[in-house]
C-alpha cells in the first residue's frame, strides 16, 4: 500500500497524484487530499489505484446525496459541492487544451450551468438475474438501483413501474438492458439488449403501456429551444432537460449570413433554428432514424431545409463554396482529420463546434488553428453534473 497526495481531478473522473513519480489515478478523492492506496491495474507509466484509507481529507469534502455512489458506474463528483465541480470542469478543459492540443484555452470560459439533480431525461437500465440496475464501473456486474437522483422523475417514476412488472410471471425473463427517454409526461421503454438478440413481442410494449404511458410509442414529441421536435427511439438527443433550450441559444450566438451548414445536425436541435436565421441551412446527418426525423421535423416547421443523409466527411468531399456558417455537433470521436481537411479548404468564415470530448475537441481545435481560424469563445454548459463529463461550445473565426 502506497500513499499519495492527489494533485488535481484530470478528465476521465479521478484524481491524479504520484507515487515515486510515477503518475497514479485514483477515483472518488478530491485535490489536496492524501490518501493510502492499491493498485488495481498499471501499465506504460501509469498506475489506476483505489483509496483505502485517507490520511488528510479536504474541506470541500461533502457527504454524497445518492446512497449507490461509488457502487453503480454513472458519478463521480457527487463527494464534492456543485460549485467546486464546476471551476474544477474548467481547469480540467484548460489542461486537456495544453496537453493535447498543445496551446492555451481562452483567458475567459463562460460556465453554463442548470439544475444538478434529475436532470437526465434519457437512462439506461440492467437486467441480471433478479437485479435491475445500473452496471458497476468497468464490470459487467450490476447493481439493483430502485432511484437515480440524477434521472428526472418521470424515468425514476418508470423505473419503479418497471420492477414492479418484471415480478410477473409474464414478463421476458431474456430482456439484458432497456432504456428509458421522457419528455416529462410521455416515457419511451426501448430494448436495446436481449439474451441471444431475441425478439420482443409488440404486446410487451401495450402491457408496458397501461403502467408508463408512452412506453410504445415509437417516437416522442420534445418541445425544446421554441420547437417541437419528433424523436425517434433510435435518435440521439441532448439529455439534460434543464439546459437543452441554453445550449441551442449558446450554439447559434454569432451564427450570421445568408446559407449554414449544420454537421452531425441529428433531429435538427440547432438546424430548425438555423433556418429562422438563414435563407439557406442544410442538415446533414448520417443515421437513418435521426436523418427521418430532420426532414420531418424541418417539414412541420414549414422551414426549408436541405435534409441529407451522409457521413458529414462525405458531404463535404463534394462542397466547393463555403456557407457562411459552419455548426458541428459530432460524437466523441470528434471532427477527425477528414472533415478538418475539408472545412480548412473550403474555409467558412464562422465554426461553432459543440463537443462532448475536450480531448478531442482540443485535437480539432488545433489543426483548425494551424489552418488559419481562430479561438474566439469557449463555454463550458454543464450538461452532466455529478459526472466527469464536459460539454463545451467553441466559436472559430477566419483569420
Amino acid at each position: 500500500m502506497a500513499e499519495v497526495k492527489i494533485e488535481k481531478w484530470v478528465y476521465g473522473g479521478a484524481g491524479l497524484g504520484r507515487v515515486e513519480g510515477q503518475v497514479t489515478l485514483v477515483p472518488f478523492v478530491l485535490p489536496g487530499e492524501e490518501v493510502k492506496v492499491e493498485a488495481v491495474k498499471s501499465r506504460a507509466g501509469l498506475v489506476e489505484a483505489r483509496a483505502v484509507e485517507w490520511t488528510a481529507r479536504s474541506e470541500d469534502r461533502i457527504d454524497p446525496l445518492c446512497g449507490y455512489f461509488e457502487k453503480c458506474g454513472g458519478c463521480h463528483y457527487q463527494m464534492a459541492p456543485y460549485e467546486f465541480q464546476l471551476k474544477q470542469k474548467v481547469e480540467i478543459v484548460r489542461e486537456v487544451f495544453r496537453r493535447v492540443g498543445k496551446m492555451e484555452a481562452p483567458d475567459q470560459i463562460d460556465v453554463v450551468a442548470g439544475e444538478p439533480w434529475g436532470y437526465r431525461n434519457r437512462s439506461q437500465f440492467h437486467f441480471k438475474g433478479h437485479v435491475l440496475g445500473y452496471k458497476a464501473a468497468g464490470t459487467d456486474k450490476v447493481v439493483d438501483v430502485d432511484n437515480c437522483p440524477i434521472s428526472a422523475p418521470a424515468i425514476n417514476e418508470a423505473l419503479k413501474k418497471l420492477r414492479a412488472l418484471r415480478r410477473d410471471k409474464h414478463f421476458p425473463r431474456f430482456l439484458k438492458e432497456v432504456e428509458l427517454f421522457t419528455n416529462g409526461e410521455r416515457t419511451m421503454v426501448n430494448v436495446l439488449q436481449t439474451e441471444q438478440d431475441r425478439g420482443v413481442a409488440k404486446g410487451f410494449f401495450e402491457w408496458v403501456a397501461k403502467e408508463i404511458p408512452g412506453a410504445a410509442d415509437g417516437a416522442l414529441e420534445y418541445k425544446a429551444a421554441g420547437e417541437t421536435f419528433r424523436v425517434s427511439h433510435k435518435s440521439f438527443f441532448q439529455v439534460n432537460r434543464f439546459l437543452v433550450d441554453a445550449m441551442a441559444q449558446k450554439a447559434l450566438e454569432g451564427a450570421e449570413g445568408e446559407n449554414a451548414l449544420d454537421l452531425y445536425a441529428g433531429v435538427g436541435l440547432f438546424t430548425i433554428p438555423l433556418a429562422r436565421r438563414f435563407k439557406k441551412v442544410t442538415g446533414v446527418e448520417s443515421d437513418g432514424s435521426a436523418a427521418r426525423d430532420l426532414e420531418f421535423n424541418a417539414s412541420q416547421a414549414s422551414l426549408s431545409v436541405e435534409a441529407l443523409r451522409l457521413q458529414s466527411e462525405q458531404y463535404l468531399e463534394g462542397c466547393e463554396k463555403a456557407p457562411d456558417f459552419v455548426l458541428a455537433d459530432p460524437p466523441r470521436t470528434g471532427l477527425g482529420k477528414g472533415v478538418v481537411k475539408h472545412l480548412a479548404r473550403l474555409r467558412p468564415e464562422n465554426i461553432t463546434l459543440v463537443s462532448c470530448d475536450p480531448a478531442t475537441l482540443a485535437r480539432d481545435v488545433a489543426s483548425l488553428a494551424e489552418a488559419g481560424y481562430k479561438t474566439t469563445h469557449l463555454t463550458l454548459i454543464d450538461l452532466f453534473p455529478q459526472t466527469y463529463h464536459v460539454e463545451s461550445i467553441l466559436r472559430l473565426k477566419r483569420q
